[in-house]
């Protein structure tokens, strides 16, 4: 199995960065294929805003978030992490470190299988 744990999330205004963590472990944390990092807005879906692939260099965005957020993973650390920054009172969310096993599409939020229990973030005006 895999367990995601993520942390960093928080207030801030608008303009202001964050940067979020997850920590990676259990039995299969080698085996993870695809990562990424999907929000939340309660009443609304799931939106993935980034992934990579582990065994790979490029990382993925959506639309909402290119050129402001960035998705990068330290192996050593089994750590994966999101830089956010421009942040805007849209990107407020509840934003959750998701992984599988498996080939999967990385800016799909019905992709992953694995799921932290997620970090809220909150962009003020």
């Amino acid at each position: 199995q895999v367990q995601l744990v993520e942390s960093g999330g928080g207030s801030v205004q608008a303009g202001g960065s964050l940067r979020l963590s997850c920590t990676v472990s259990g039995t299969y944390t080698y085996r993870t294929y695809c990562m990424g990092w999907v929000r939340q807005v309660p009443g609304k879906e799931r939106e993935a805003v980034a992934g990579l692939y582990t065994g790979g260099a490029s990382t993925y965005y959506a639309d909402s978030v290119k050129g402001r957020f960035t998705i990068s993973r330290d192996k050593s650390k089994n750590t994966l992490y999101l830089q956010m920054n421009s942040l805007q009172p849209e990107d407020t969310a509840m934003y959750y470190c998701a992984a599988d096993l498996s080939p999967c599409a990385v800016l799909s939020a019905t992709a992953y299988d694995y799921w932290g229990q997620g970090t809220q973030v909150t962009v003020s005006s």
